[in-house]
């Protein structure tokens, strides 16, 4: 869960900033759309082979 703690002296457009680059780091809202909608075990394996290969051929060029 993304936490930011506001300084002393710090504004609150500086405090959205760092909270919002803690939530992008953490890919809190990739995770949120992949449970947005029922995946069922066939388009889970589709969706896990076709990055698989996209990673092997990364990796392989």
């Amino acid at each position: 869960m993304a936490q930011v703690i506001l300084g002393e002296n710090e504004g609150i457009e500086s405090a959205l900033r760092r909270f919002k680059r803690q939530v992008s780091k953490a890919d809190i809202f990739a995770d949120m759309k992949k449970k947005r909608h029922f995946e069922t075990p066939l388009q889970k394996a589709k969706r896990k082979a076709l990055a698989k290969r996209k990673r092997w051929s990364r990796s392989g060029s």
